[in-house]
């Protein structure tokens, strides 16, 4: 990924805010790359939650089978960050693909985010096929 991710037109867009604790600071004084991720996954839990009935959670779970993520700005302590999240336009079998862009309070992007989840099955921990109602949901 080179070009800043931006939602198509009219595309649901779900937002987080994000404020660094003292732990996510690393030796060189700003956000740890690895915090970015795990935000990336926050989002992408809490947009499902968001979305979903209780009984579409029970029934139906996503792991993260990629990411890809580029880096280019620090954020520095005591700088809030604003996160959003969409997804793709259509799954591909049991593959969801996601994307997270976090902004520092400048509005400029420090991190952005191409996550392809797969659907899987509570009951028997296996992929499936994402049915035509998930997507739905999100766009």
């Amino acid at each position: 990924m080179t070009k800043l991710l931006e939602p198509p037109e009219g595309r649901q867009v779900f937002r987080l805010t994000f404020e660094p604790t003292p732990d996510d600071i690393d030796e060189n004084g700003h956000v740890n790359n690895v915090v970015y991720l795990r935000w990336a996954q926050d989002m992408g839990v809490a947009h499902w939650k968001s979305r979903a009935s209780a009984e579409a959670q029970a029934e139906w779970a996503w792991i993260a089978l990629r990411h890809e993520i580029d880096y280019r700005r620090a954020l520095l302590p005591g700088e809030t960050a604003q996160g959003r999240t969409w997804v793709a336009e259509a799954p591909s079998g049991p593959r969801f693909d996601r994307f997270i862009r976090i902004d520092g309070p400048d509005g400029q992007m420090c991190a952005q985010v191409h996550t392809t989840w797969v659907l899987i099955e509570q009951a028997t921990g296996r992929p499936r096929r994402v049915p035509d109602w998930i997507p739905e949901m999100f766009t």
